[in-house]
């Protein structure tokens, strides 16, 4: 596939990707940090958060098996989770937390566990979404174009 067909296909996806909701303005931030000495930054900040947040959600579930389930630690872990989904632009993940954080005020563990199921499906669907995206930036690169940071209007 030729070279400006892959960048314009790329600049469409991400456009699609915030006009849907999956992604904020916060992701367009970090693109801005990226250049061409680096044209994979934020592919690599994407995936130390696809690894932060499997290891998160492990507590998570962890936690709330437990007898005792003690929602100040749970609480904790989403508030990081919250931290992380918005610093790189995740807006359904970080919209999945604040609704946790509330369940985890009222100490409910079934609304814990229903809320843990919304934040694994957003990550999950922002995840795979990026991993494409992230493809397509490597077949571009590949092929000898570059990564764009302006989406363009």
């Amino acid at each position: 596939m030729e070279v400006g067909l892959m960048q314009r296909q790329r600049v469409q996806y991400v456009k699609g990707l915030l006009g849907e909701g999956t992604l904020d303005s916060q992701y367009l931030q970090l693109l801005q940090l990226q250049d061409e000495s680096n044209p994979t930054f934020v592919s690599e900040v994407a995936t130390l958060f696809f690894e932060d947040t499997e290891e998160l959600l492990n507590k998570l579930r962890v936690a709330l098996l437990q007898p005792s389930v003690d929602f100040k630690k749970i609480d904790d872990h989403v508030h990081q989770l919250k931290g992380s989904s918005s610093s790189i632009g995740a807006l359904r993940v970080k919209n999945a937390c604040i609704d946790f954080r509330s369940a985890c005020e009222q100490q409910s563990p079934e609304w814990c566990s229903r809320c843990l199921q919304q934040v694994e499906q957003a990550f999950y669907g922002v995840k795979d979404k990026l991993s494409y995206l992230y493809a397509l930036e490597q077949r571009i690169l590949n092929a000898g174009g570059s990564i764009p940071v302006d989406l363009g209007s």
